[in-house]
């Protein structure tokens, strides 16, 4: 028998869902969940999420339902399951096991590891000094030797100057700025290919030196980039008779480096003061005159007033390393020296792997030997737990039931016997209605009484999804099916979100249209309605009763305009995707949609309905009926979003500004303001009369970013779309429709109570 009350069957079957049914969307069986597992979408979920609160409700009911919620749990008898005894016993000796020999290992490392450090650090340290006094004694016999070229320079003997540089092979060129001599050791340029072109241009490159050095200060610097081999350049003042003289000294650092070869884990280089590195065992570095500038060692040099220092130190990649540096006395440089101590404590980190291993080894056999000793008692006594526990999860069919042994004439074989007949009795129970009935009422979690409530309905629907249907059909034949449900999960979990965020209730999915509600699931009943309503206590109920109802109402609508910014922001996305896949036939296929959404407020049945084989929570009434009407009516007004005249007189005083409160809402509310157009179309309303539909422009102090940023903490709003809804959104429904696309409407010709007969479901 047809029910006169729910006359919108499953959802109005319009040419759409029709369309939909033909390529198989509808049959949940043979496809993925059609949303995320976070609503309701089988009867297992709608039981489970009964606890969902209104995203309005105040801190004092919050706590209520806590405690209601955790004395149901507790009246359900479900119980965590308790460590077995073998567990409790493996626990004991592992914990024993593992603090003494871990404390040992610990402890020795730690000692060993301390003992290390300290001998790394003074080796690390004595190689530092090494280094610095043997690369400062033969920097400065460079220094001394210039020097006596400059003594031997006034004779003005080419003999002389050669025999210098017969005697210091290693000297390349030596220039006097002030007497402009540039005194060059013949053989080393032939031996090497330099042109004497090439020297005059490095004194170029050196200038900013130069005048470093004209004022007393010795510059030492990497020439081997420029030449292609390793070269120094020291760049100082000598003091004379005759004043003061600037000298270059261009020499080879080949006999430098022997003292900085890596013939130890300690790693030593020369660097000056600009970072540039002089000298190091990797002379490929030294060749491209890399800078290390920025190096933690380096910047603690050039920042400390000590001569020298030794540190332990972090590089970026978080490797950690002893370091020490050591400045040269009469040069702009210092050695530095580092060791990795990884590589220093490899040997002891070895030594606690294999404690560990050795720990583990102990570890696993005093396990085998307990594991053996408990197994009699703990296998048949977690297998009960189990069993137990699947029946408190109201998983009565569970085959664990045959791995009980009945037979034993023990306490375990009576509690095997207990629990097989409860399984029996529950069994039977679910002959008498749905299972997932049986699991609640066994979680003891919902009331599965119907009940009037005062409830928000919302329905939505993908316009012209039958053109939509038609170019998955033509893209991919037989195999559109699956990539239509991806389409729609894709847009299902967009709007979806903007239901759950505002404290909704989805009800059901029909192919492309979504139905939901808000105050389903709020215990709020209706028996203040039985007092006499000149009492304070009816009063004070009441009040409280038609608050959750606007609260419910305003969260409608603000689900509702979210929805067009996720539907703007997935457009925007679609065309972006299908501009950058245009041809790549095998890319999903993301077409543009648009959506119209109805609200109603009103009285409806809510709780499970259906039959013995089937039941799920849903709400029917009237009131259902008008909210599927509101939606299908979208399309002939020309809006996304309509919401009927009983909503719009239950909002206008406090949420919309109108002439009934002379265009002013209160402060408190005016972050929750709603801007609507009346839509000048008047219909037919059974036992109501005329009635008109009101179309939402706008909730202008709606912050988009921060209603996302709910479920979302990483979300950042669209500029592109920001102007669909907010401070930045339309103002007339004008602006609506040339926001999105729909064309204005022709009022003369719109009848809706037309519109009411072709979407009335005739039955056969």
């Amino acid at each position: 028998m047809k029910n006169e009350n729910f006359d919108y069957g499953d959802f109005v079957k319009t040419e759409e869902t029709q369309e939909l049914e033909s390529v198989e969307i509808l049959d949940y069986t043979q496809t993925s969940v059609l949303v995320p597992e976070t609503e309701a979408v089988s009867e297992v979920q709608e039981v489970e999420n009964i606890e969902f609160k209104s995203a309005e409700e105040t801190a004092g009911n919050k706590k209520k339902d806590k405690k209601s919620l955790k004395n149901k749990k507790k009246s359900s008898g479900i119980q965590k399951q308790r460590t077995s005894i073998g567990a409790k016993l493996i626990f004991i000796i592992s914990l024993l096991v593992i603090i003494s020999m871990g404390l040992i290992t610990a402890l020795v490392s730690y000692f060993v590891t301390q003992d290390t450090r300290i001998n790394a650090e003074e080796n690390n340290l004595t190689i530092n000094n090494r280094t610095l006094s043997d690369c400062e004694f033969r920097l400065n016999t460079f220094l001394n030797n210039s020097a006596l070229l400059f003594d031997l320079n006034p004779t003005n003997k080419d003999e002389e100057t050669q025999s210098f540089f017969t005697r210091n092979s290693e000297i390349a060129s030596v220039v006097f700025f002030e007497q402009n001599k540039e005194l060059i050791n013949q053989d080393f340029f032939n031996q090497n290919g330099i042109t004497l072109k090439m020297l005059e241009s490095y004194i170029v490159i050196c200038s900013k030196n130069i005048v470093e050095a004209k004022k007393g200060i010795t510059k030492l610097s990497n020439a081997s980039p420029y030449f292609g081999l390793p070269l120094l350049s020291m760049i100082y003042q000598l003091k004379t008779p005759a004043g003061p003289q600037t000298v270059l000294v261009l020499f080879s650092s080949q006999s430098l480096l022997d003292s900085f070869s890596a013939g130890s884990i300690n790693q030593s280089f020369l660097v000056n003061d600009t970072g540039d590195i002089l000298l190091h065992s990797d002379l490929d570095q030294v060749l491209k005159g890399k800078n290390i500038r920025d190096d933690y060692l380096i910047k603690a040099m050039n920042e400390s007033a000590q001569k020298g220092e030794q540190i332990t130190y972090t590089d970026a990649n978080g490797k950690e390393y002893i370091g020490a540096f050591s400045k040269l006395t009469a040069f702009n440089s210092g050695v530095l020296t580092q060791v990795a101590t990884e590589i220093i404590l490899e040997g002891i980190i070895k030594t606690t792997w294999q404690n560990i291993y050795l720990t583990m080894a102990i570890l696993s056999i005093a396990i085998l030997i307990i594991w053996l000793f408990a197994r009699s008692l703990t296998t048949p006594l977690k297998l009960l737990t189990e069993v137990t526990n699947e029946i408190n999860q109201g998983r009565f069919d569970t085959e664990l039931f045959k791995n009980l042994n009945q037979k034993r004439r023990d306490e375990i074989g009576v509690l095997n016997q207990s629990t097989k007949a409860e399984q029996d009795i529950l069994n039977t129970f679910t002959k008498l209605t749905n299972k997932v009935v049986t699991k609640a009422i066994v979680l003891k979690q919902i009331d599965f009484e119907p009940h009037l409530k005062d409830i928000t309905i919302f329905f939505s629907d993908i316009r012209g999804f039958t053109a939509i249907s038609d170019a998955f059909n033509n893209r991919y034949g037989e195999h559109s099916a699956a990539h239509i449900i991806g389409f729609l999960n894709d847009y299902m979990e967009r709007m979806v979100n903007c239901i759950a965020i505002t404290g909704g209730t989805v009800d059901k999915f029909e192919g492309d249209a979504i139905m939901a509600a808000w105050g389903v699931l709020r215990d709020d009943n209706l028996d203040f309605e039985k007092l006499d309503p000149s009492t304070d206590e009816y009063k004070e109920k009441s009040a409280v009763h038609e608050q959750h109802i606007k609260e419910d109402a305003v969260n409608s609508i603000t689900a509702a305009v979210a929805m067009r910014y996720a539907l703007m922001e997935y457009n925007k996305q679609a065309d972006a995707y299908t501009r950058a896949h245009e041809h790549d036939l095998s890319a999903p296929y993301k077409p543009n949609i648009r959506i119209g959404s109805g609200i109603n407020v009103g009285r409806a049945t809510v709780g499970f309905m259906g039959s013995n084989d089937k039941m799920e929570f849903t709400s029917i009434g009237d009131s259902v009926n008008m909210a599927s009407r509101t939606e299908s009516s979208t399309k002939p007004c020309g809006v996304d979003i309509l919401i009927t005249q009983e909503t719009y007189e239950l909002l206008k005083y406090e949420y919309i500004k109108c002439s009934s409160n002379n265009y002013t809402i209160l402060d408190e509310n005016k972050d929750k303001e709603i801007v609507v157009e009346k839509i000048p179309v008047p219909f037919e309303v059974k036992g109501k009369g005329i009635q008109y539909f009101y179309g939402v422009v706008n909730m202008p102090a709606l912050d988009i970013e921060q209603f996302f940023k709910t479920t979302n903490p990483d979300f950042v709003v669209d500029p592109d779309c920001e102007i669909a809804v907010g401070p930045k959104g339309p103002q007339s429904l004008d602006q609506v429709r040339q926001l999105l696309g729909i064309p204005i409407p022709d009022y003369s010709g719109v009848n809706l109570d037309q519109q009411e007969k072709k979407i009335t479901i005739h039955t056969t």
